[in-house]
C-alpha cells in the first residue's frame, strides 16, 4: 500500500466511487485522504465537550491559597476527568458565594456560624482542611538581632494604638540590643471579610479584656488607632507591610516565607518566646487533639513549644447536594485533601499536616455527604 493511500480507511471501495464519479475531476489519493482525516478530525472536535474534564469551583480562604493551588494541580494530574477553579478571595466571600450556591464549596478559617447555616438554606457538612500559623510581620529600617520580640499583651495594645511609636518603652525593654528607631508604628490588617483576621482577633480577645470588650473576635473587626491600613487578602497585607515603613501586621505563615519578610518571636502563654513555625504550629494544636466546627480555636494555648496565633482552615459543602454527581466530585476531592498524600504537599509549604484525630473529624464529616 503506497502512503497515504485511502485503502486504510475503506480499501478499494472508496477508490471505485471516486472513479465512477465525474472523469473531468482528478482527485488524488492523497487528497482523499485528506478529506477522510478531515471528516474524523470534525468528528473528533464534536466530541470535545464531551470528553472535556468538568470544572468544579469554590471560593474562601487566602489563608489556604497556597496549599489548595498545589493540591488542587496534583489532583487533576492524577484525575484528568476534574479540574478545580478556586478563587481566593478571603472567608467572608467564600461563605457568600457558598450560600449563593455560585461555588460548588467554600472555605474559611473559622467554621460558619449559626446565622450563616440558617441562610445556607440547607444542611451544611464542615470539613477540617488544613492547618497553620499566623506570623507577626514587620517592616523596620533597622536590623534586630535574632528578630523583634513582642509579649502577647504588646501585640494587643499596638493594634489597640496604645502603642503608636517604634521607640516605645515597652517595645524598648522588650528589644534591649535593638536600635528601635523613632517611628510611627503602622497597623496593618485585613480589609475583607478574613478567617485569618478571626483567628488574630480571636488572640487578641484571649490575650486582653480591653480588645475583647472594645473590638471582640470576628472576620471583620472596627479596627481601633489611628495610623492603620488595610490590605485585601493575605497576598494584600503582605504586600502593604513590604512597602510601608514602619508597618505591622499578621499573615499566614507560608506567605510571610514566600515574600522573605522579617517575622516577630512572640511570648505565649507559657513564657517562651516563639517564631511561628510548622513545629510551633504543630504543638499548639496537639494541646486540642479534638476539634468540630462549634470548638475549634487553638488560640492562645499552653505548652512550652506552642505558638499562640494558629488555627484551622475548614471547606464546606451542602449535605445533599441538588447534582449528585458533581457532589460526588467534591466529596472525592475533599477526601483526597484531607488524606496522607495531599497533607505531605500541606506540610512542603509550611502548613502543618492534620493531626490523625482531626483527619478521622474530616472523615466522619465527608461521610455525612449524601451523593
Amino acid at each position: 500500500m503506497e502512503p497515504g493511500s485511502t485503502e486504510s480507511f475503506h480499501g478499494q471501495e472508496l477508490e471505485s466511487y471516486l472513479a465512477e464519479g465525474n472523469m473531468n475531476t482528478r482527485i488524488t489519493r492523497r487528497t482523499a485522504a485528506v478529506a477522510i482525516a478531515g471528516l474524523v478530525g470534525s468528528v473528533m472536535l464534536a466530541l470535545q465537550p464531551a470528553l472535556a474534564a468538568t470544572q468544579l469551583t469554590g471560593a474562601g480562604s487566602t489563608f489556604v491559597y497556597p496549599f489548595f493551588s498545589k493540591a488542587f494541580y496534583t489532583y487533576s494530574q492524577q484525575h484528568s476527568d476534574v479540574t478545580v477553579n478556586y478563587q481566593s478571595i478571603g472567608s467572608g466571600g467564600g461563605i457568600q458565594q457558598f450560600t449563593a450556591k455560585t461555588v460548588d464549596f467554600g472555605a474559611s478559617d473559622v467554621p460558619m456560624n449559626a446565622d450563616e447555616l440558617k441562610r445556607a438554606g440547607a444542611p451544611v457538612v464542615q470539613v477540617p482542611v488544613a492547618l497553620g500559623g499566623e506570623a507577626i510581620t514587620y517592616n523596620l529600617p533597622v536590623s534586630i538581632p535574632g528578630g523583634l520580640r513582642l509579649t502577647r499583651e504588646v501585640v494587643a495594645d499596638i493594634f489597640l494604638g496604645k502603642i503608636s511609636r517604634w521607640n516605645d518603652a515597652a517595645l524598648e525593654k522588650l528589644n534591649p540590643r535593638a536600635q528601635l528607631p523613632n517611628l510611627p508604628i503602622v497597623t496593618v490588617h485585613r480589609s475583607d471579610g478574613s478567617g485569618t483576621t478571626y483567628i488574630f482577633t480571636d488572640f487578641l480577645s484571649n490575650v486582653s479584656k480591653e480588645w475583647k470588650d472594645k473590638v471582640g473576635t470576628g472576620k471583620s473587626v472596627q479596627w481601633p488607632g489611628n495610623n492603620t491600613v488595610g490590605g485585601k487578602g493575605n497576598e494584600g497585607v503582605a504586600g502593604q507591610v513590604r512597602q510601608t515603613s514602619g508597618a505591622i501586621g499578621y499573615v499566614e505563615l507560608a506567605y510571610a516565607i514566600e515574600n522573605k519578610m522579617s517575622t516577630a518571636q512572640l511570648e505565649n502563654k507559657s513564657g517562651k518566646w516563639l517564631f511561628c513555625t510548622e513545629s510551633t504550629v504543630k504543638t499548639a494544636a496537639a494541646t486540642k487533639p479534638n476539634v468540630s466546627a462549634t470548638d475549634f480555636s487553638i488560640v492562645d494555648r499552653s505548652g512550652d513549644n506552642a505558638y499562640p496565633i494558629s488555627g484551622y482552615t475548614w471547606a464546606f459543602v451542602y449535605e445533599s447536594p441538588t447534582d449528585k454527581v458533581r457532589g460526588k466530585m467534591v466529596k472525592d476531592v475533599l477526601s483526597w485533601v484531607t488524606g496522607d498524600d495531599a497533607q505531605k504537599i500541606a506540610g512542603s509549604l509550611n502548613y502543618v499536616p492534620l493531626p490523625p484525630s482531626v483527619q478521622e473529624t474530616a472523615k466522619k464529616a465527608l461521610a455525612e455527604v449524601k451523593v
